[in-house]
């Protein structure tokens, strides 16, 4: 009498590793598989499978999982699939379990387009199927190379590649790998760095957006009609917090740069993404139209680097917390506070000290600092303006355009030299060869000229430097000197102005402080162009 058996058609389609859809639908698999069984009366379908759109390179799959849960419990004792590579692509756990786990579990198992059926498995079954498993782990292999190589190239070439987009963005509908700004959320990010630059906290800017009834990522994303869940969504109505603020401020993405393939699987048989090293990632300069001007979002970061703190009862930041320095020990300086009958008292002091370790107090009144850094900061604001009078004024005279066309007109004359003996050179071998000039002569000149060439190329380059740094100078006042000009007229320390124009704050045992403004590097070279600049018109400049 033959067995009877319980039988599981299990069907599996992926879109991920080429599957050809038509062919291999989850409705032809089971067509394919009912009309098989039809002509086996023994066998039985008691249970049906199906993982639509998942891969077959492992096995963690919600319907075969099922199934493997029927065949413990004995319901099933038979599983039909229409092919091996439908069954799996991982020759290694494939094989696994066709040799070894679906035996002992007593489960008999047919693999229908490769004629192989574990009842009726003869010798040549042993060495034919891990060979056709073998042979689909490599095709899933190779596909999942080409998907790679081909989202790397849209990488690069600055298309947007992630499923969801950033919150101040939207996919452009007309071309899903370019994204455009979204009018309602990007007024909220513009909002979220203006407040930051003003002084708020993260935690003060998410409760001020909360209170506004302004909807967090997650939840706008829900009211446009994107389908996204979080892991980070602990509510049952998510809100902005402190992270979700940061997350914003420290996003490159808002500048109009596109940084990609942060994380990746480690092949295409392990499904966990791991984040790859920064110097992996793929950056794509003026991808699409940036929310924030790169200024601003570099005056964020330094924000963001420094250790600042809002007391329970302030809105905001005090204007100089997270720059004020010990001169000494060069560690952060505390701001502390006490009340003297009715009037409070701030003070700036070393850190260092203030936890026993060592250094002095470097105590200063909050007061007395911001009144010399405000003094500070005005005569510093006044020398930039004076040297970008000075420039403007040198760029303008006849001497200085003269001075550029004069460069041109050397660099002419040597690129004419350069050509000439070039020239030279070639004639040379012809000479040789007529008899007008010996070997001895031929090497000599030719040496000579090499050198004559050799020269002229230098001085080209010197010319070109010295015409490049005199014409840039207003290019370089125009990327930093800016910043200071709009703080012309400054007669109170605002944060903001602490963020564009100070570094950072020392303050010594002798309240002697440093202020070290921002651009040092930038008005140094400014300074060295000024010093070239004859005296006379410097005066002509200050009138």
């Amino acid at each position: 009498m033959n067995k009877e058996y319980s039988a599981c058609i299990y069907a599996r389609l992926s879109r991920d590793d080429g599957d050809k859809l038509e062919s291999d639908s989850i409705i032809n698999q089971r067509a394919l598989i009912r009309d098989y069984l039809k002509k086996h009366p023994e066998i039985h379908i008691v249970s049906e499978k199906t993982d639509d759109g998942f891969s077959g390179v492992n096995f963690d799959r919600p319907a075969f999982k099922e199934m493997m849960d029927e065949i413990r419990s004995g319901k099933v004792n038979c599983v039909v699939v229409k092919d091996l590579s439908r069954f799996g692509r991982n020759y290694i756990e494939a094989g696994n379990y066709i040799e070894k786990v679906f035996p002992f579990m007593g489960v008999r198992f047919i693999a229908i387009n490769d004629s192989y059926d574990s009842l009726d498995r003869n010798q040549a079954d042993s060495l034919i199927i891990p060979f056709k498993n073998l042979i689909n782990d490599a095709y899933c292999k190779d596909i999942s190379v080409k998907i790679r190589s081909q989202l790397e190239i849209k990488r690069k070439n600055g298309e947007y590649i992630g499923a969801f987009v950033v919150y101040g963005y939207l996919k452009d509908p007309e071309n899903k790998n370019k994204i455009i700004v979204d009018p309602f959320a990007s007024e909220v990010v513009r909002a979220i760095f203006k407040w930051k630059i003003e002084g708020m906290s993260q935690s003060r800017i998410a409760d001020k957006l909360n209170a506004q009834g302004v909807l967090c990522p997650l939840e706008y994303k829900k009211s446009i009609g994107v389908n996204l869940k979080s892991s980070f969504q602990v509510r049952k109505k998510a809100m902005w917090s402190p992270v979700s603020v940061e997350r914003i401020l420290k996003n490159e993405i808002y500048t109009g740069v596109l940084l990609q393939g942060k994380r990746s699987t480690p092949n295409y048989k392990v499904k966990k993404l791991m984040l790859k090293d920064e110097s992996e990632w793929v950056r794509a300069e003026d991808t699409h139209e940036a929310i924030i001007d790169r200024e601003t979002f570099e005056n964020v970061q330094i924000i963001l680097k420094h250790d600042i703190r809002i007391a329970p009862q302030e809105d905001m930041v005090y204007p100089l917390s997270g720059y004020v320095r010990c001169g000494d020990c060069r560690q952060s300086m505390v701001r502390k506070s006490f009340v003297h009958g009715k009037k409070r008292y701030s003070y700036f002091v070393c850190s260092t000290h203030k936890r026993g370790k060592g250094c002095s107090t470097h105590s200063i009144g909050v007061e007395e600092l911001t009144a010399a850094v405000l003094t500070a900061t005005r005569r510093h604001v006044d020398t930039i303006l004076e040297m970008a009078k000075t420039i403007d004024y040198v760029e303008a005279i006849p001497e200085r355009q003269r001075g550029v066309l004069n460069y041109d007109a050397q660099i002419v004359r040597l690129k004419e030299d350069i050509e000439k003996n070039e020239t030279f050179k070639l004639k040379l071998y012809e000479n040789l060869q007529e008899g007008m000039i010996s070997q001895d002569e031929y090497f000599l000149f030719k040496k000579s000229y090499a050198e004559k060439i050799k020269k002229a190329q230098q001085s080209i380059k010197l010319l070109q430097e010295d015409r490049e740094q005199m014409v840039s100078s207003s290019r370089e006042r125009l990327s930093w000197m800016d910043v200071f000009k709009k703080h012309a007229n400054l007669t109170e320390l605002e944060r903001t102005a602490v963020v564009d124009m100070i570094e950072c704050i020392y303050v010594y045992e002798d309240q002697r402080i440093e202020v070290v403004f921002r651009y040092a590097d930038e008005c140094e070279k400014i300074i060295k162009f000024l010093q070239n600049v004859p005296e006379d018109v410097k005066a002509r400049a200050a009138v």
